[in-house]
């Protein structure tokens, strides 16, 4: 946008001087689609109504599938009742939204600025499982309808995958569109607002749009956030949340008294907007982290570390079914990878090296080798490129950006983190699983916190937090209390949801060193 466009657009949106001086380009372009909309489109009414029409579409889809595939033959004395079958099922559809609606699967996503398909699939496996069973139940009590049992069956099936299918074309769909932004900023321009604005920052399929800083003793600015404007005090909160169109504002620890900072989040709730506050002791907070209340002060209880002998069982179990599934799955596309890493490049297929596992005992990782065979011996010809050997880097960790040593075929498996599918072998070994704390070599777990070592209580695994939430732009002491929030709240579907959450963070395809 040139400078004309730009002073076009603030004249447009009538924006003072001060404040017009403080946008950025995005925050413009969000604000001059609103002006020009007639109707105000945010993020809710946008998702909603996709998700909603993605329900529709797979839960009539898989209907007619399951139709076609058993249908009465015509010489059947029940060949009419079909169509009563499907008249009533059309009957239904409405009660299958208003339910979706009570089960709170149309509302997270203004929410929560996480929130993904992954996180809706035990309510979408609940809702499909309940309702079709009901159905089954009431046609056959009432006589109304007679439906066939495999038939139903292939419904119950196919509706779950094809509304989760969907779902995540209609949010993919939702996330290219200017309404799905949500202008925001952060109240605590401190080291923990600051954290919160870089995580933010690399999260951009978040759809959140941050405008700037509101602090009154803000701290300078990380070289990575300068282009975040300080937009004054906290009590210009409510002129700023109204000027910039704001939907969701984080209270991130600000130096204002307890008393100010519950005057400043009362102003801005008949605003319509969100609030998000970072609770204290946030690096101990995990999903699994439950409120109660005493007298109505509500507590937030932590659980015990506490993995069951049966949890430890059925964490195996789940890791031995799928790891030699894939292994067997995947055999063609190991095959592939094999041919092209001998015609890439002379040396071994894989490559082995020490990490930490389990009770601090050591086994050999197997990655497909993705660097030249002398990669050891050039490692101190690449020091100098090691993002973290320069002012602020963290010498614990060896990141080399585009590193020279890898392989043409070695960059692309790297990307997509294909070189990492021989680990299904030392998760069939026992000595991985399929999800886990990050596998560290020697090296960096000895600069592993002693509170920290919590994360050797369960074994490293091929996917977990980091990957999902980062990967390895994740610093190392961030990396750790990752670790610790997933060992200490350790849950099945907790895993299952993270493998989920993978696949789409592997596309995603940042950069991997």
């Amino acid at each position: 946008m040139n400078a004309t466009e730009r002073n076009a657009l603030l004249e447009g949106l009538r924006l003072n001087d001060e404040i017009g001086a403080t946008l950025d380009d995005r925050t413009i372009e969000i604000l001059e689609h609103r002006r020009r909309t007639a109707v105000v489109h945010r993020r809710g009414w946008l998702v909603r109504r996709m998700l909603l029409l993605a329900d529709l579409a797979g839960l009539t889809l898989a209907y007619v599938v399951a139709q076609l595939l058993f249908r009465e033959p015509m010489s059947s004395p029940d060949h009419v009742r079909p169509l009563i079958e499907t008249l009533l099922f059309l009957a239904t559809l409405p009660v299958w939204i208003v339910v979706a609606k009570l089960y709170g699967l149309y509302d997270h996503d203004e929410e929560r600025t996480d929130h993904s398909t992954a996180d809706d699939l035990f309510g979408v496996f609940h809702l499909i499982t309940v309702g079709t069973w009901l159905i089954f139940a009431g046609g056959m009590l009432t006589g109304l309808a007679r439906p066939h049992l495999m038939r139903l069956i292939f419904f119950w099936g196919l509706a779950i995958a094809l509304v989760t299918i969907f779902r995540a074309g209609a949010r993919a769909f939702c996330r290219r569109r200017i309404a799905y932004q949500q202008n925001a900023v952060i109240v605590g321009a401190g080291d923990v607002g600051q954290l919160v604005a870089r995580k933010l920052l690399q999260h951009p399929e978040y759809g959140i749009n941050l405008v700037g800083f509101l602090d009154v003793e803000p701290k300078e600015r990380r070289s990575d956030l300068e282009h975040l404007t300080l937009l004054g005090p906290p009590e210009r909160l409510p002129g700023v949340v109204r000027a910039f169109d704001v939907e969701r504002v984080l209270i991130a620890f600000s130096k204002e008294s307890h008393e100010e900072t519950l005057g400043l989040i009362r102003s801005v709730k008949d605003l319509d907007v969100q609030v998000d506050i970072v609770p204290r002791l946030f690096e101990i907070v995990g999903p699994r982290m439950c409120i109660h209340t005493v007298e109505g002060i509500p507590l937030m209880g932590l659980p015990p570390l506490r993995l069951s002998r049966s949890s430890q069982l059925l964490k195996r179990a789940v890791d031995l079914v799928l790891s030699a599934t894939a292994l067997v799955a995947l055999a063609p596309l190991f095959a592939f990878i094999v041919v092209r890493i001998k015609l890439d490049s002379r040396g071994p297929l894989f490559f082995r090296q020490t990490r930490v596992g389990i009770g601090d005992t050591t086994f050999r990782i197997y990655k497909f080798r993705t660097m030249s065979p002398d990669a050891d011996e050039r490692k101190e010809e690449v020091a100098h490129l090691n993002i973290h050997a320069g002012p602020g880097g963290d010498p614990r960790m060896f990141k080399v950006a585009e590193d020279p040593r890898t392989t043409k075929f070695g960059r692309f498996l790297r990307r997509y983190s294909l070189d990492e599918l021989p680990q299904l072998i030392n998760v069939l070994r026992g000595e991985m699983s399929l999800v886990g704390p990050r596998p560290l070599i020697v090296a960096e777990d000895r600069h592993v916190a002693e509170w920290a070592r919590k994360r050797v209580h369960l074994k490293p695994g091929i996917t977990g937090l980091w990957q999902v939430l980062g990967r390895s732009d994740i610093p190392f002491d961030e990396m750790t209390k990752l670790d610790y929030i997933y060992v200490t709240n350790w849950s099945l579907g907790g895993d299952l949801s993270i493998m989920l959450k993978t696949i789409p963070a592997v596309f995603r395809a940042r950069r991997a060193y």
